[in-house]
């Protein structure tokens, strides 16, 4: 166990716990933290030995080591938690969310301990912890519920009548689930056949628990949730709602508060649904009832969780309230001190889940040490705040064992459009290496025009991202400006070294101000020079210049972002040099800009092109992960779509499948066996 100073703790009050355990890890562990200290309340952190470094354990009191990497080893293992909480006098639990946060034998448990829980009465949890068993209560609350079948399903024979029954498409769901694990959409017999295996499959290994069931999946659907607020006096609020519709396998990326979709009436009237179910069940913490909603406003229940979720920082920001502290006073037995008539929406919020995963490869899992991970300042200028949760730092590493989540990023502004612009602004300024990560991805739906509008449903990332995202071209405005930071950048570096070497002897020296733009295919011809404090760029056409754009910034080679206004407008750009110009980074686009003088650039487009070989007889990992299962054996013919292996990373389960007919020539691996990236899998012959 580790102990440290607790230099300029404020104590908290004689009416509160004076210590609480936090069962988690990871930004939502760092985020309870602060929330604690603000309290003046000690805090203890648990962690396994791959978190042995990890950015909760630093920021904690104390700090108590509980096993190995696997969840299942430490931060799973009940008895390990309350032995914690034993030996550093923790009289309080916050289980965060994930992990034991909605097992009701932990509550039970800890209540035998006499430890209080951060979070919902047990009878709570086991009534909306079960999905099969919350959708009963919400029926009977009179709360609106999807058409579905909620007994036990036998076998993928008997799920595909009941599907047939209901009609498709239908979702086929694990009944502990969560996070999207566990979930399938099927459209047709054949498909629910092979959902049914691959949702059972994920729920036992994430839950323990393989019951699944079978709901009529809304077509073009909105993902919207109601936070619930409850204490242990009866009173129940809710405050407002928040929009997840961007997701990704069923993996929430971007969420919003309040919905663009709702109006103040439907608001109410979800509000006080959820709020009617929650009390059904003497619910008396934070948590959060959420619907599928048509595009006409109609809403069905989808599922309540007992807990605090990930995305509850934009209901932080809209209302004003703290809900960890909400949660921690409730638990301690105060009545709320807020009125439904209190709660007030201001304004709007944003949040992109920054995840260690490659955009350009499918959203694959990515795993490493960061070697650099500079986010935007945490920051409220004016109207517009941003924030940062998160649980790394630079140096630190991201591990196969756990969720893949780096950081959440959160803007708040007075309007949707404004703190979508904070949120782009946001992100280009967010800098990560050493790992694969979505930030180009995030930053390039800040620009989408239909999430601009609102026009949102949660196939919108499926349906605008068929084939997969390829990156942002750099065109019209985006171009425009990375190729005129391209240039500025060039003309400020060239200014260095010529003070470096001498050259300008204390005097301006005329340079030649010519120079050639490569972005991509596509070349810029400008001028470039110093205009007073700014730096103006003339794009040409035939030797005349057809616009101009000017710069200002204090940017210093080294910095890793080029920050100033571009025509009066705030811009952030990342930048890493490559030879002859910068890989440069903005709204989505990711390009290397090459800057060459007139005569460069005549002899840049002389030289060949190198092509790459090909590689497609054999089948590589595309993460990091743990062999599930192989379904081929060598000498077997494979058709285009076949399945050939299944390997698991970071609790998600990825079907590796044949892109073209082809006969297996060498099997590498066996089920077991732990794979890194681009591992060998097999070999076509």
């Amino acid at each position: 166990m580790r102990r440290k100073p607790r230099a300029g703790l404020r104590q908290s009050g004689p009416g509160m716990f004076k210590k609480i355990l936090i069962a988690n890890r990871g930004e939502i562990a760092c985020r309870v933290i602060k929330t604690a200290k603000r309290m003046g309340i000690a805090t203890v952190a648990v962690y396994s030995d791959a978190d042995k470094d990890a950015l909760h354990v630093e920021m904690a009191d104390e700090a108590v080591h509980i096993g190995p990497p696997p969840a299942a080893q430490s931060y799973l293992v009940i008895e390990k938690i309350i032995e914690a909480c034993k030996q550093t006098g923790a009289e309080a639990v916050h289980p965060g969310y994930g992990f034991l946060s909605e097992r009701a034998a932990f509550a039970e448990a800890l209540k035998k301990a006499k430890i209080t829980f951060i979070g919902p009465n047990v009878r709570a949890i086991e009534a909306m912890g079960d999905k099969i068993e919350s959708k009963k209560a919400a029926a009977a609350a009179k709360v609106s519920t999807v058409p579905g079948f909620l007994g036990v399903i036998e076998d993928a024979k008997h799920a595909a009548k009941i599907a047939d029954e209901i009609g498709y498409p239908v979702m086929i769901k694990a009944s502990a689930g969560g996070g999207g694990k566990g979930m399938r959409i099927a459209h047709s017999k054949e498909e629910v056949a092979d959902g049914f295996a691959r949702a059972k499959s994920e729920a036992k290994s994430s839950f323990g628990d393989d019951r699944v069931f079978i709901e009529k999946f809304i077509v073009n659907p909105r993902h919207i949730e109601i936070q619930v607020l409850g204490d242990k006096h009866g009173n129940v609020i809710y405050l407002g709602e928040r929009e997840c519709s961007i997701q990704r396998r069923n993996q929430k990326v971007i969420e919003e508060a309040p919905s663009p979709l709702l109006d103040e009436a439907t608001r109410k009237k979800m509000g006080e649904q959820a709020v009617a179910l929650a009390k059904a069940v003497d619910y008396d913490t934070a948590g959060t009832v959420e619907f599928v909603a048509g595009q006409d406003r109609s809403f069905y229940f989808l599922e309540m969780n007992t807990r605090l979720q990930v995305e509850h920082p934009v209901t932080e920001l809209i209302t004003g309230i703290d809900l960890v502290e909400q949660m921690i006073r409730v638990a301690y037995g105060e009545k709320l001190a807020i009125k439904q008539s209190d709660v007030k929406l201001k304004g709007w919020a944003v949040e992109s889940r920054i995840y260690a995963e490659d955009p350009y490869r499918g959203f694959l899992p990515s795993i490493g040490r960061l070697s650099r991970y500079r986010p935007p300042a945490e920051s409220k200028q004016g109207e517009v705040t941003v924030r940062n949760d998160t649980g790394v730092y630079e140096g630190g590493e991201i591990s196969l064992f756990y969720d893949p989540m780096i950081a959440k990023l959160v803007t708040h502004a007075p309007t949707r459009i404004e703190a979508i612009n904070a949120q782009a602004k946001a992100l280009d300024e967010f800098v990560v290496d050493g790992v694969g990560h979505n930030i180009p991805f995030l930053a390039a739906l800040m620009q989408h025009e239909r999430w601009r509008k609102g026009a949102l449903s949660t196939g919108f990332i499926a349906e605008e991202y068929p084939e997969g995202f390829k990156g942002v071209a750099p065109v019209g405005d985006v171009a425009t400006v990375i190729a005129s930071v391209a240039a500025a950048i060039d003309l400020t570096m060239g200014e260095r070294k010529r003070r470096i070497s001498g050259q300008m002897m204390g005097r301006v020296v005329q340079r030649d101000r010519r120079r050639a733009v490569w972005l991509n295919a596509a070349e810029y011809p400008l001028d470039v020079f110093r205009s007073g404090e700014d730096i103006q760029v003339n794009f040409l056409a035939d030797g005349e210049t057809t616009n101009f754009v000017k710069l200002k910034s204090d940017w210093k080679p080294g910095i890793g972002v080029w920050t100033g206004t571009v025509d009066k407008e705030n811009v952030a750009v990342q930048v890493r040099p490559v030879a002859n110009g910068f890989r440069l980074s903005f709204r989505g686009a990711q390009v290397t800009a090459y800057v060459y003088t007139e005569t460069e650039a005549m002899a840049a487009k002389l030289m060949p092109i190198k092509q790459t070989g090909d590689s497609g007889k054999i089948v590589k990992c595309p993460m990091p992960g743990l062999v599930v299962s192989i379904a081929v054996k060598e000498g077997q013919e494979v058709k285009a779509g076949d399945q050939l292996a299944i390997v698991e990373a970071m609790k998600m389960e990825n079907v590796i499948r044949a892109e073209r007919d082809a006969t297996v020539k060498k099997v590498a691996v066996k089920a077991g066996d732990s794979l890194a990236v681009d591992a060998t899998i097999l070999e076509f012959a």
